[in-house]
């Protein structure tokens, strides 16, 4: 099992969550797709053990939408992730440590919100 292969779980787990924008890849990854390497989980770091292959710790760097409960977020990242990469890989997840890398005002959801017009 690679480490991009935990990495797009973690991934597609985090994007699930209400209040994630994006996932922002790291320095490395940014560096590593303008070389030309194609990166699977953008946005997710995955480390595993020294000693055993079947333990993981993984870090998300998501953008949060303005308005959302930053600290709320990043607890369900670390839940989701956690239970998703154990229960498809059959890794044990040690950590999963969420860096928020910043927040982005909700494009749609605004221009719908406000929506007592129909009168």
């Amino acid at each position: 099992m690679t480490q991009g292969f935990v990495a797009q779980y973690a991934a597609e787990a985090a994007m699930q969550i209400d209040g994630v924008a994006e996932l922002v890849p790291s320095f490395a990854v940014a560096l590593k797709e303008k070389a030309g390497v194609v990166h699977e989980g953008k946005g997710v770091r995955v480390v595993f053990g020294q000693t055993r292959n079947d333990i993981a710790s993984i870090t998300v760097y998501p953008v949060v939408f303005f308005g959302k409960i930053i600290p709320e977020v990043a607890w369900n990242i670390q839940e989701r992730v956690k239970e998703d990469v154990e229960t498809f890989t059959g890794l044990n997840v040690e950590s999963v440590d969420v860096y928020v890398c910043g927040v982005k005002e909700p494009e749609e959801e605004e221009e719908t919100d406000g929506g007592e017009e129909d009168e």
